[in-house]
């Protein structure tokens, strides 16, 4: 069962800070402060560049969301994302619990929050990077190892989540369109994701059909009533 269960109170992760021996050899040595500092400054905002890397959301609400993965933080759960997204696994899937001020989750083909994917879960990459607004993580069932195909996007940080479930990617273009993503747990009309792709797959932005509405003629409106 790939229920994401998560604390909504917020919390900072307390990084030891280190003993004065270890002070004496701080420059050797990359604290954990220094390390998310690291890692954050490794992400890339333009979206011509490594281009592999880059996750492509395309919504039902008409707008194009681009995640640039990192597999420097989590690279299982990242080549996992590439591989379900090269299948087509995300066309359709919708966003099934999204929860005003935390966060929205998809991922899951049944839409019920207990389904995934036919590979094994995954190990955790749990690592110290913040879960900040535009984080996208894993998520899981109790078991740490659990995560699978199931993932969420922060929409304020929540830091409560550091170093318990894998963050492994940041939004980097149209945060405001996973703003819009409908509310609900689940959500009356849930926003769906219509294509996942790789910038590096070059696939344009699906076109929206909208269903016709029905053309009713005079012709119709004279027609006698059929019992």
């Amino acid at each position: 069962m790939k229920t994401f269960i998560a604390a909504l109170a917020l919390s900072f992760p307390a990084f030891a800070l280190g003993s004065a021996a270890s002070a004496q050899i701080q420059d050797a040595v990359v604290t954990p402060e220094e390390q998310t500092v690291n890692y954050a400054a490794q992400i890339n905002y333009n979206i011509a560049e490594d281009r592999d890397n880059i996750l492509l959301l395309d919504l039902s609400n008409g707008e194009r969301v681009a995640v640039r993965l990192m597999p420097q933080w989590a690279p299982n759960h990242v080549e996992r994302i590439k591989t379900l997204t090269r299948q087509g696994f995300y066309d359709g899937v919708v966003f099934h619990r999204v929860i005003d001020g935390f966060m929205a989750q998809s991922g899951d083909p049944t839409g019920t929050g207990q389904g995934g994917s036919e590979l094994p879960d995954l190990a955790e990459e749990f690592n110290p990077i913040p879960h900040v607004r535009g984080t996208i993580s894993m998520a899981r069932a109790n078991e740490e190892d659990s995560a699978n195909s199931q993932f969420f996007i922060v929409f304020y940080p929540r830091f409560s989540l550091d170093k318990r479930y894998t963050n492994f990617g940041r939004v980097i273009s149209n945060m405001d369109a996973v703003d819009a993503i409908n509310r609900g747990e689940p959500p009356a009309n849930p926003t769906r994701i219509l294509q996942a792709s790789l910038a590096s797959q070059n696939k344009p932005v699906p076109v929206r059909r909208e269903v016709p509405a029905e053309t009713i003629t005079a012709d119709d409106l004279s027609a006698p009533i059929e019992s």
